[in-house]
């Protein structure tokens, strides 16, 4: 009880000294409970929309998949089978389904009205027997093909009202209808556009052909089982057809958007792991710290009787208190960062009510054992060395003698580390398979990064003196004083770099990949694309006829090269052994316009006449020479053989691994009802006549808002923006971590002036004035933040140089490193530390002179 109370009074008494440690495990278990939050309403609400939606029993098409969307590939049930299911057995309602995701829906100004998160745009025939999800709460239903209906979020994200004039693009052709209706989800509605047409329409418009449907649903009758009704459609159709219960058509759909949540969860809970690792630099030094200064309060306790384990103990208890505390206000903190991330998600058109806020009873357990466990195992070496400390201490002045330098046996352990790490960067670097050489990237990350934090201190004492001569020398006495104050206690100047040396390490490593990334697509791009205009969608819609169409009426054009991708053939090899592949079918000029070198043959050949090319390493793997006949069955249409004309160089990264073949070839082996749409076109305008020609396509395909038209100079931007947007999102998680580490800064500048309260006051009392401390603190800062950038950026660069070299492995040859946004991140590492010296240098020069003098 009385270690207890100890602790306590401690624990009250240094409050303002523990706030900010404490800030730094609410920011982490905040991150964490806030992920935590945030995907579980996400699952909770697409859970509760899918259960909405879903029928007892629902029958579709076999084989039917998202990828019919890609290819533009309506698939479809005859409308005969709804009076025959009406008859099943248990059956006691049908309703048949026209509905399509292979849609563009667009306003009267051709601009879409699709969700802007990406999130489909989905046609379907509105049934009045069916309102299980929506409500018609404006206008009335659709009553023929000029009228259609929309949901009540895209009619306000989109500023749509009754009367209004919408276009519909679909795979059969494209139609305009006016808004006649308006309907409100019963459940949240995540952010998909929903166009509602009456059935005789959306069977004809969107699915090609009148009186066929999409899918059924199937209503079971009181005391059926959805797996019973399942047995009984399955013993009426067969197996042609694909039959699901409730629970099993929702679970695919979880399952569909569930490996999107699972990725996004694991990388924040990553980001999160980060900031409660720099968090534990923070604790470590703030107890460390702590000891110090009560060195006499200790000594004094263990000469009145406390023992090793009491004293031990009365720290971790310190750090307990500290943990509950701060993982308390996180997991509070976190409910709030989830409801700010559905905010954030809502503005990019993914809605997510608060009404489906879901804290799981798991949440709050992990949030606050997390903050708990990590607080007190950071504190337990501080605690080790307090109840180390003999009751003579007592007899000493306050303090323990400088750390001047780290022990042998650290430096030995940390250098082997490094060395270790190195050399697995090295043999990353080396290695002839990108996935092999992974393995050592990671092996050599951690281990460079451990023996980074373990060799810290000795680091410390060289990192700063360099700095010091460079920074610190020019103000003179108090630059010199700045460094020995910064030099007087290197672990503790190492663990506070380490902070922040993590984060900036990760940026480097990020922003040299990302570099990296884009200039090896733009030297690609130089050398392989000999096309003008590239031609795709965006949101992965398919390349409908329309738009081909527009596209060959654009003027200035010299030819135009149509790409589609034919999946799941079985290809048969010399040998006679099958292998299902996806094939690359292109026009011949696809040839020019994509110049994919070869090592063997003429890849224009390989779009002749019952011709092909296959890749470098599919030939090496199944022996497979040029002049070789191999069998190709197609999926959905008959066998050809196909003689190798050219084999194509796998030391790209356009197309790497494409399979070739001529357009015409598959035309005359699979039905033209069954060929997929166009997934890109490429165009090369005519001599001199480039300008026109974009000019051209531009106005040509206005009208369609689901493609864009880029010339090379726009597709480059494109990616720049692209990698841009994705590492722009990672600092943004990454910032965390380094707001930790600045708070380490902050604390530990602060702890640093009361430990040297006394030294201060008589500091001033030999004349050194309000203005030269403050101005000595705050270089300590920048060059404790300098130390730490250095570390991370040269570390980050060397980890980021490693994954460039597998990069070149899957064709991303091009090293470049960013060195405006290095030095950048340098410069702005010396504005944190002295933005982090304010407050604890405005605290030394205040503080009254003979008071400090006093201090014990």
């Amino acid at each position: 009880m009385t270690v207890l109370k100890t602790s306590l009074r401690n624990f009250v008494a240094h409050k303002g000294r523990m706030a900010l440690s404490a800030i730094a495990v609410l920011l982490s278990v905040a991150f964490v409970c806030g992920t935590l939050v945030f995907t579980d309403t996400t699952n909770a609400t697409f859970d509760k929309l899918f259960a909405s939606t879903a029928s007892d029993v629902t029958v579709s098409p076999k084989g039917a998949s998202d990828n019919d969307t890609r290819q533009g590939r309506i698939r479809s049930l005859p409308g005969s089978e709804l009076a025959r299911l009406k008859q099943v057995d248990g059956v006691k309602s049908v309703i048949g389904d026209a509905t399509s995701q292979s849609i563009t829906a667009a306003d009267r100004n051709d601009n879409s009205i699709g969700a802007d998160s990406g999130a489909p745009t989905i046609g379907t025939n509105w049934d009045p027997t069916d309102t299980r999800s929506v409500q018609i709460t404006s206008g009335h239903a659709p009553r023929g093909p000029t009228e259609v209906m929309v949901d009540a979020d895209t009619a306000k994200n989109k500023k749509l009202k009754l009367g209004d004039e919408m276009r519909i693009i679909a795979i059969p052709g494209e139609f305009r209808a006016k808004i006649v209706g308006i309907a409100t989800f019963q459940v949240t509605n995540p952010g998909a556009t929903l166009v509602f047409m009456d059935t005789d329409t959306a069977q004809r418009k969107l699915l090609g052909a009148p009186g066929v449907y999409s899918s059924y649903q199937l209503t079971a009758q009181p005391g059926v089982s959805h797996e019973q009704l399942k047995k009984n459609v399955v013993a009426d159709l067969g197996t042609a057809v694909k039959v699901q219960t409730k629970a099993e058509s929702s679970k695919e759909a979880e399952d569909d958007i569930g490996s999107f949540l699972d990725v996004m969860k694991y990388a924040m809970l990553g980001f999160a792991g980060i900031a409660v690792l720099v968090g534990i630099f923070l604790i470590v030094n703030t107890f460390s710290m702590l000891v110090a200064q009560r060195t006499r309060e200790i000594g004094l306790m263990r000469a009145i009787g406390s023992s090793r384990k009491q004293i031990n103990r009365s720290v971790l208890i310190e750090a307990l208190l500290l943990g509950v505390v701060g993982s308390i206000l996180g997991v509070l903190g976190g409910v709030g960062l989830a409801v700010g991330l559905m905010k954030i998600m809502g503005s990019a058109g993914l809605h997510l009510s608060t009404d489906q806020l879901t804290v799981k009873p798991t949440t709050p357990i992990i949030g606050i054992g997390i903050g708990v466990i990590v607080t007190v195992i950071a504190a337990y070496i501080p605690a080790r060395r307090a109840g180390k400390i003999s009751p003579m201490a007592a007899l000493r002045d306050a303090g323990t003698p400088a750390d001047s330098r780290a022990g042998w046996i650290r430096g030995v352990i940390g250098t082997l580390l490094t060395a270790g790490g190195a050399a697995s960067l090295v043999v990353a670097g080396n290695a002839d398979k990108a996935v092999d050489g992974s393995m050592f990237l990671g092996v050599g990350v951690v281990l460079t990064l451990i023996g980074f934090i373990v060799i810290g201190p000795l680091l410390a004492g060289l990192v700063v003196r360099a700095l010091a001569t460079v920074v610190l020398r020019i103000f003179g006495p108090v630059g010199r004083l700045a460094e020995r104050n910064a030099l007087r206690n290197p672990r503790r100047t190492g663990a506070t770099g380490a902070a922040l040396m993590i984060g900036l390490a990760l940026v480097a490593c990020l922003s040299v990949v990302g570099s990296s990334m884009v200039a090896s697509a733009t030297d690609e791009l130089d050398k392989s694309v000999g096309a003008d205009f590239i031609i795709q969608s965006d949101m992965g819609q398919p390349i409908t006829e329309g738009i081909e169409k527009s596209v060959r009426r654009a003027k200035g054009l010299k030819h135009i090269s149509e790409a589609k991708n034919i999946e799941g053939a079985k290809v048969t090899l010399p040998d006679g052994k099958t292998v299902t592949k996806d094939l690359s079918a292109a026009s011949p000029t696809y040839a020019e316009d994509l110049r994919t070198p070869v090592v063997e043959g003429d890849l224009a050949a390989a779009y002749g006449k019952d011709a092909m090319s296959v890749p470098e390493g599919f030939a090496k793997d199944h022996k497979v020479k040029k002049g070789d006949t191999l069998t190709v069955a197609f999926k959905e249409g008959r066998t050809a053989k196909l003689t190798v004309a050219a084999i194509t160089s796998d030391d790209v990264s356009l197309d790497k691994g494409a399979l070739y073949l001529n357009i015409a070839t598959v035309e005359s082996h699979v039905p033209a009802k069954l060929i997929p749409a166009d997934v890109m076109i490429l165009a090369q305008a005519k001599d001199g006549q480039e300008d026109a020609a974009y000019a051209s396509l531009k106005a040509q395909l206005h009208h369609y808002p689901s493609v864009k038209v880029r010339d090379q100079t726009d597709y480059k931007q494109e990616v720049k923006d692209q990698v841009g947007q994705l590492l722009n999102l990672v600092y943004g998680l990454l910032a965390l971590a380094i707001i930790v580490a600045v708070l380490g800064v902050v604390n530990t500048l602060a702890l640093s002036v009361v430990e040297r309260t006394r030294e201060i006051g008589l500091m001033r009392a030999i004349g050194l004035s309000r203005r030269q401390m403050r101005r000595m603190i705050r270089l300590e800062s920048v060059v404790i933040a300098l130390f730490g950038a250095l570390l991370g950026l040269g570390l980050g660069m060397g980890w980021g140089t490693t994954a460039q070299k597998l990069l070149a492995l899957e064709g991303l040859k091009t090293l470049e490193i960013p060195w405006p946004t290095i030095i950048t991140v340098f410069i702005g590492s010396a504005v944190v530390g002295l933005l982090a010296a304010l407050v604890p240098a405005f605290r030394a020069a205040r503080m009254n002179v003979l008071n400090a003098i006093a201090t014990e």
